[in-house]
């Protein structure tokens, strides 16, 4: 933990200080599927749509088009969130 810390510390006081302030939209992807255009039409309430990915399965963070991290989905009271099991490009271990 003091790694961490150190590691923000020097973020937030060196050159790169303003940039650790940007606000971006982070996406998670549970999975996707591919639908005909008739089958799309064919959508109303109620329907359900098969993705291609299991419920146990991890999902994926996404800054842009950029996936940057994988993890689970948990319930935060009455909320969905992602619990981080990998980030992208960290060295082993450092996960």
């Amino acid at each position: 933990m003091a790694d961490e810390r150190d590691d923000l510390a020097r973020i937030e006081s060196g050159p790169l200080a303003a940039l650790s302030q940007l606000t971006l939209s982070v996406q998670v992807r549970i999975g996707s599927a591919t639908l005909t255009i008739g089958e799309l039409l064919r959508l109303r309430a109620g329907a359900v749509v098969t993705l291609d990915r299991g419920l146990d399965e991890p999902v994926e963070l996404l800054v842009g088009d950029r996936m940057v991290a994988r993890g689970e989905l948990v319930a935060i009271d009455d909320e969905m969130g992602v619990r981080i099991t990998h980030i992208v490009g960290a060295p082993e271990g450092e996960q």
